[in-house]
């Protein structure tokens, strides 16, 4: 069954296009960077597997929802999907795979440092992990479902704690994403601008969440409404993997692990 929610973003859902391009962009950057045996840590919906299961030897998805992993066993049979709360990452044997992706996820990790040393961990010697995460300086709102997000330089002060080399970069756009973006950035101001006590920043995430989710598909709907094929004409190839990740919606990091 798919998960229909403005944080798992759909590619059935014409209001999520820009939001599904854009993570659809990270997987397309690492097409040429990952090879051997690949874990993925938080496969989602199965958006890694359609591109980059002809890229590798081996491809093993892990993620915490059941229901996720059940339709992507059906849909991939081939390929070996786990259920698994992580960190740590348990059953995993250290020093297995040549490649780690990982995307839109360790914002909602709250050991994110564990997480990056599983990783670490799992990885063989001469290998890479690819991640991304929200650029917090482009970040319209809180999100209830993260734990936190990050600034370029703080992720890579993290990441240079346990990786041997730490290439960053960012996904970011040409002019028609950052367009949206701004349309985006103008219609959530407006809702915003009802919370006078600040409540986003003030009560607990769990109470958020309901509200976060109804608001933000009425605000995609909206913008889809109003912009109508510029919501829906945006493409992967609008999104751009650019070597400032200031610069970038989201931040793309190139993990190494030494030989």
């Amino acid at each position: 069954m798919a998960t229909y929610t403005t944080e798992i973003a759909s590619d059935k859902l014409v209001s999520d296009n820009p939001i599904h391009q854009r993570l659809l962009k990270a997987y397309i950057a690492a097409k040429s960077l990952v090879s051997g045996n690949l874990l993925e840590v938080g496969c989602g919906e199965g958006r890694g597997v359609e591109e980059l299961l002809d890229q590798v030897d081996s491809y093993l998805g892990i993620d915490k929802i059941e229901s996720v992993i059940v339709d992507l066993k059906k849909r991939f049979p081939e390929v070996d999907f786990q259920q698994a709360v992580i960190p740590p990452f348990e059953g995993l044997v250290s020093n297995s795979f040549d490649t780690v992706v990982s995307f839109q996820v360790i914002e909602h990790i709250q050991d994110d440092r564990l997480f990056l040393e599983e990783i670490y961990r799992v990885l063989k010697p001469g290998g890479k992990a690819i991640i991304s995460t929200p650029n917090i300086r482009h970040t319209l709102s809180r999100n209830p479902w993260h734990i936190r997000e990050y600034t370029a330089k703080e992720l890579e002060g993290l990441c240079d704690k346990i990786f041997d080399k730490v290439e960053a970069m960012g996904i970011g756009g040409n002019d028609k994403v950052w367009s949206y973006h701004e349309e985006n950035r103008k219609s959530v101001n407006k809702i915003m601008r009802f919370d006078i006590f600040d409540l986003q920043h003030r009560l607990p995430a769990a109470v958020l969440r309901l509200p976060y989710e109804i608001l933000n598909r009425m605000n995609r709907n909206k913008l889809h409404k109003k912009q109508g094929s510029t919501v829906t004409d945006i493409k992967h190839d609008d999104y751009l993997l650019v070597d400032n990740p200031d610069q970038g919606l989201d931040l793309f990091y190139v993990l190494g692990k030494k030989s």
